[in-house]
């Protein structure tokens, strides 16, 4: 999840002007920043400069916040996919851009994040899970079948169950007991996983692409 610690200080600074409104807006955005490390309400209290009774003002309890969380990060989700799409050239092309966005995301949350919510949030969990199995999945199958067309993947392949595949394989890397923090970098495993379904599923002409892609990419990361 990504942190917005500075909306948290713009909503307190809101909030003591006697607007709080727009303290309780942001300060759903700036949660943010509790869920993306997973610390505490005492942690949280601390990132925002204001104390839990503050917080409580606005939240229940940190599930109530956690839930906020989740819907303003679905959110965020989908509108980053469509536009992801809209700027894409072709199917593999769009894969390549949602890798780029998951390595960022990478770098603002704590990889363990999905399965602490699991534990910890299962209210909140459902609707992650809910979200994963029903627009993502719709994402990655119409990816498929874009890419059908394009004749960049094979034919043959059965998009409902190449999608349901790949959906699981994408969240299987942020479980700690196949992947234990800090023996893997994530990063790397997200482009492994995604390289090794990519060849799988394309033709020649994909193949060319998805070689176009990887040096580009190279050649970025050694600028």
């Amino acid at each position: 999840m990504v942190g917005q610690l500075a909306d948290v200080q713009q909503a307190v600074e809101a909030g003591e002007d006697g607007h709080e409104g727009a303290e309780l807006d942001h300060l759903g955005h700036a949660a943010q920043v509790g869920l993306a490390h997973f610390c505490g309400l005492d942690e949280i209290a601390n990132h925002l400069g204001m104390s839990k009774k503050t917080i409580y003002q606005f939240y229940a309890d940190k599930d109530a916040l956690v839930d906020d969380v989740i819907d303003i990060e679905i959110n965020l989700n989908k509108t980053e996919c469509l536009a992801h799409r809209q700027r894409s050239e072709n199917a593999i092309h769009e894969i390549f851009i949602s890798v780029d966005m998951v390595e960022e995301m990478l770098t603002k949350m704590n990889p363990a994040v999905i399965y602490d919510l699991e534990k910890y949030h299962p209210r909140a969990f459902r609707k992650f899970t809910e979200h994963k199995n029903k627009f993502l999945y719709a994402i990655i199958r119409e990816n498929l079948d874009w890419g059908k067309k394009e004749e960049l993947y094979r034919e043959e392949i059965q998009s409902d169950i190449i999608a349901r595949f790949r959906l699981v394989s994408i969240f299987i890397v942020f479980n700690p007991e196949l992947f234990p923090l800090g023996k893997h970098n994530l990063a790397s495993l997200i482009i492994e996983t995604t390289d090794n379904f990519l060849f799988g599923l394309a033709t020649p002409k994909g193949q060319k692409l998805i070689h176009k892609y990887k040096q580009h990419r190279q050649k970025t990361i050694t600028v």
